[in-house]
């Protein structure tokens, strides 16, 4: 079916800043939307997010270049194509002509990309995971391992924990549903515990509850590990068997590029000492990943990494690899990591992304496929774990509207 109109508008994402909404209409009359994420903890070789850069609007942050590039350059380029996302692809790449999208923006090229491919699908009468499935060769579905963000610090609370995400994984599960009810206990159980200890309940970018520590001998990171502890203990649950723990540790953050150290709970740390830091770590606490444990430009630290840890835990390349294919291979090619983060809005469009999951499972890396912490209400991405069949998810706490859509839309699905 031939598209018949593409129409675009800025929208706010969940932090009240501009994103791109796009549709796509059919000649047959239907039509589907789509609208992209923004993230605050941004790599430096992520796709261009294009933003106006008026201080009058929004501080600069709003997207009306992205919406008129959809709607001047991007539409009159796809109407009367097939409403295929694939074929679409390669026509926008081309229009745009720029290694990271700066020239039509990664936002308004990946809302076009992923309204598309929602319009495909209805067009062909099938589920939008199941047309994720056939078009990326995926053999057999099945509902992913979750990642549940519960407790925030780093650049999305600044509350002075410099890890930026503590998660939990429930493990004792044969469904999504008991995934959701048990992440939703210790949640709970979590907030009951801090307001008896006299910390606030106030939550993150992602819904993970953002208390302001005092400091902590022991440091902050395990201060919060030990409170996340006593909240599986109280949902009569038993960490390491039931559930275990996941991190995103955004180590970019705390790295100082000029003196090539990493300062974290007031300390430094080189890079073999922050090693030793994690392997202590992950010895005292029931941790299964660990997301962005280095800086994103520190290939030899993340190849000493892997060889120390990557046998003992999950490491998660997120700022170092952007979801790009190109990057991935190299790091497949150094043995850095075992597995990759996949943000649709770092690459640019849907393409691109099941390119990179498909490279990543030739070569034996785990995929995690994720949300960024500006969201909204889009569930694209719960569609895209299970259609690819990438095995984890993660998308924030079991609160917040744009971040419970995701979930509700996976149990949906499951």
């Amino acid at each position: 079916m031939k598209i018949k109109n593409i129409k675009a508008r800025e929208i706010l994402d969940s932090r009240g800043c501009p994103t791109v909404e796009a549709t796509v209409f059919l000649e047959n009359d239907l039509y589907a939307k789509a609208s992209v994420p923004s993230g605050a903890s941004v790599g430096k070789y992520e796709a261009c997010e294009l933003r106006d850069g008026d201080q009058n609007r929004y501080g600069g942050k709003g997207v009306l270049k992205a919406v008129g590039n959809v709607e001047k350059i991007i539409a009159p380029k796809l109407i009367g194509q097939d409403s295929d996302f694939q074929i679409c692809d390669k026509i926008m790449l081309e229009l745009d002509g720029t290694e990271n999208k700066s020239s039509l923006g990664a936002n308004a090229i990946l809302s076009v990309s992923m309204a598309i491919a929602r319009a495909q699908a209805l067009y062909e009468k099938l589920e939008l995971y199941e047309l994720l499935k056939n078009v990326s060769d995926t053999s057999e579905i099945k509902f992913p391992s979750c990642m549940f963000n519960i407790l925030n610090g780093g650049a999305h609370a600044n509350n002075g924990i410099d890890f930026q995400e503590f998660m939990i994984m429930p493990k004792c599960c044969d469904s999504f549903s008991e995934q959701l009810r048990i992440s939703v206990l210790i949640y709970n159980n979590l907030k009951k515990l801090l307001n008896e200890n006299g910390f606030s309940t106030s939550v993150g970018d992602e819904g993970g509850f953002a208390p302001k520590f005092n400091k902590n001998q022991n440091g902050l990171e395990r201060y919060a590990l030990d409170f996340i502890m006593e909240a599986v203990g109280k949902s009569k649950l038993e960490p390491g068997k039931d559930v275990v723990f996941c991190l995103d540790v955004a180590a970019s953050q705390f790295y100082d590029s000029k003196n090539h150290v990493y300062k974290l709970n007031g300390k430094e740390f080189s890079c073999d000492e922050l090693i030793k830091f994690y392997g202590n770590l992950i010895q005292d606490y029931p941790i299964y990943s660990l997301e962005d444990p280095l800086d994103e430009n520190d290939w030899d630290g993340w190849q000493n990494l892997t060889k120390e840890l990557g046998e003992k835990v999950q490491l998660v390349g997120d700022d170092i690899f952007v979801s790009n294919v190109n990057r991935i291979k190299e790091g497949i090619d150094k043995k850095v990591s075992n597995a990759v983060l996949m943000k649709p809005n770092q690459v640019g469009t849907v393409s691109e992304i099941l390119e990179s999951i498909s490279e990543c499972k030739k070569n034996n890396y785990k995929t995690v496929v994720s949300h960024r912490s500006g969201e909204t209400c889009d569930t694209f991405i719960a569609d895209l774990v299970v259609g690819t069949n990438s095995g984890q998810f993660k998308c924030g706490a079991p609160a917040r509207g744009e971040r419970v859509a995701k979930y509700n839309r996976l149990s949906e699905i499951t």
